[in-house]
């Protein structure tokens, strides 16, 4: 509703051309007063309004007032002032400006065709009709194509600087509105991206908090488990348990602390990276956690683990969710192996258990999910499933590539 207005409005250029029009018109009139035959003023006045619309028209129907402008024109030269054939000009203008530069070559070739015409009039009319502008009448028949071919050179001269004009400041409308279409474009795509990114974060923060979350309250239960049974039997070793849960619950306060912190401070950009010091280099400690919770698990570490700390810490993440799902899932461990093989392209992680079958009602959870996306983000691959004599095997690739 606003842009509709807009082009209602006039502007100073709209005053202008009108400015110059009425006063090109009242001194036109007034040359004609001294002739004995004077121009009919009904005829002018018609044209003139009807001019006067076509300049405040013309932005939001250039066509249309160009159309109008060009059909008055052999009109103006007849029976006008001749003052309204310089609104062909505006009309034109706007044309170059909003159409493409082939319509606006046509509508120049148009002009020119209807001011030749419209000087043919207007020549026939001096020299062979009444007096007009103080003109003397009846001059000599041969000089008569030389006014028609003059008036003509200086309105088609006119109306080719225009649409000159109109074609170069449509050119540069049309730049300007794909430069702008364009940073519209790429601030989209930034905002997307930061979408995105926060999206990933969000999921990052996710996997972190359960991976935490679900490997402490398992061990922590197991742990109470153990040392309930033990309590009356073995209540050095029960103590040791409980121990062993609180100095969990701590560990675990903390690493929940730091995925707070990281979703309250973070800015959601792929460079975040959730703080941790966790890596190879601490699965000894992970296992021994585990053996303490119940489970025999056997280390085997081969291989030089010169990998990053982002790898090292997926490393670690996938070891902890596999020894958890077995601590949570199986039945009658009997071992659990972690084997962690470290080539020059590559880091091969198995986790494998020798237990009862698992229930096939059993809830897979969101582990082996987080580790596929761990996974994923190094390009590896993930083998998982049953074994066939029983227990579970997960094997998982990373490649060694830079991310």
């Amino acid at each position: 509703m606003n842009d509709r207005a807009e082009r209602y409005r006039p502007d100073c250029s709209d005053l202008a051309i009108l400015t110059g029009y009425a006063v090109l018109a009242l001194f036109l009139a007034y040359l004609s007063l001294e002739s004995p035959l004077r121009t009919p003023l009904a005829p002018i006045l018609l044209l003139g309004a009807g001019g006067i619309a076509t300049v405040l028209t013309r932005r939001r129907r250039p066509a249309v007032a160009f159309a109008a402008t060009l059909a008055a024109l052999p009109l103006t030269a007849g029976w006008g002032s001749g003052a309204e054939a310089v609104l062909v000009l505006p009309a034109l203008y706007e044309v170059g400006a909003t159409r493409t530069t082939r319509r606006a070559w046509g509508a120049f070739g148009l002009a020119a065709t209807a001011g030749a015409l419209g000087a043919l009039i207007l020549s026939l009319r001096v020299r062979f009709g009444p007096p007009l502008l103080g003109l003397a009448p009846r001059v000599d028949l041969q000089d008569w194509p030389t006014d028609w071919l003059s008036a003509t050179t200086v309105f088609v001269a006119a109306a080719l600087i225009t649409v000159l004009i109109g074609i170069n400041v449509g050119h540069r409308r049309r730049h300007i509105a794909a430069l702008v279409e364009h940073a519209e474009q790429m601030r989209r795509e930034r905002d997307q991206q930061a979408s995105i990114a926060r999206a990933q974060e969000r999921e990052r923060i996710a996997r972190e908090m359960h991976d935490v979350i679900a490997h402490s309250l398992s061990v922590m239960i197991a742990l109470a488990d153990g040392a309930h049974a033990a309590a009356s039997s073995r209540p050095e070793e029960s103590r040791r348990a409980i121990g062993r849960v609180a100095e969990t619950g701590r560990r675990t306060l903390g690493e929940v602390r730091r995925l707070l912190g990281a979703v309250r401070d973070g800015d959601g950009s792929p460079q975040a990276t959730l703080p941790s010091s966790l890596s190879v280099e601490h699965l000894p400690a992970l296992v021994d956690e585990f053996r303490a919770a119940g489970l025999p698990v056997r280390l085997d570490l081969q291989g030089d683990p010169d990998a990053g700390a982002v790898v090292g810490l997926t490393v670690y993440r996938v070891a902890q969710e596999s020894l958890t799902n077995v601590l949570r899932h199986a039945r009658e461990v009997r071992d659990v192996l972690v084997r962690v093989v470290h080539d020059d392209d590559a880091v091969t992680v198995l986790i494998e258990d020798t237990s009862a079958p698992v229930q096939a009602d059993t809830e897979p959870g969101r582990g082996l999910v987080g580790i596929r996306e761990r996974a994923a983000f190094y390009h590896g691959r993930v083998n998982a499933g049953p074994r066939a004599g029983g227990g579970w095997r997960v094997d998982v690739r990373l490649p060694m590539e830079e991310r």
